[in-house]
């Protein structure tokens, strides 16, 4: 079935085509979920969550696009919001060093499993926005238009989330040949 035809299928609410669309993308979805929540059970919970909302805008979806991209867009902002909820993400002095970091060399001899349970072990301001700035190529000004902050705030975070990052692999007795 061509993905066209699925997605026309998903408007109508048809649950074959719903399971279909949920086979082809829930591992690059709970994926991007991953980066962003604490811990699989929490992603997964963020995953499912994603579908839901995906399923509910899906008549949104004009086919301009990338639907993959509208989907990825539809996860992190469903993400985010429940954060939102769930969590405040309070403001930080901005005075603190907010200069941007260059990745340590010795992130390259980190296994990608142990880096991501660093990632998920940040606390979730400093978390989604290493996410959304390193991982995911958002800039300050987005980063903090989605999350209300300003953009100092933003800067600041992502540069606490590095030092916190930087120092968690530095106590890392990892030594890969």
């Amino acid at each position: 079935m061509k993905q066209k035809d699925l997605i026309l299928k998903c408007k109508k609410g048809n649950r074959a085509a719903q399971e279909k669309l949920y086979r082809a993308y829930s591992a690059v979805l709970y994926g991007l979920c991953l980066k962003y929540s604490r811990n699989k059970t929490e992603a997964e919970d963020n995953l499912h969550d994603s579908f839901m909302t995906i399923f509910e805008k899906i008549h949104q979806y004009r086919f301009k696009g990338s639907f993959e991209g509208w989907m990825k867009r539809i996860t992190v902002n469903t993400v985010l919001q429940k954060y939102r909820r769930e969590e405040p993400l309070t403001l930080i002095t901005e005075a603190e060093d907010s200069a941007e970091h260059h990745e340590s060399s010795d992130m390259q001899d980190i296994p990608l499993a142990t880096l991501l349970k660093y990632v998920q072990e940040l606390p979730t301001k400093y978390r989604i926005t290493f996410n959304m700035y390193v991982l995911d190529g958002y800039t300050h000004k987005e980063i903090s238009e989605a999350l209300g902050t300003s953009v100092g705030t933003s800067k600041s975070n992502l540069s606490r989330a590095r030092m916190i990052l930087q120092e968690k692999i530095k106590n890392t007795n990892i030594h890969i040949a």
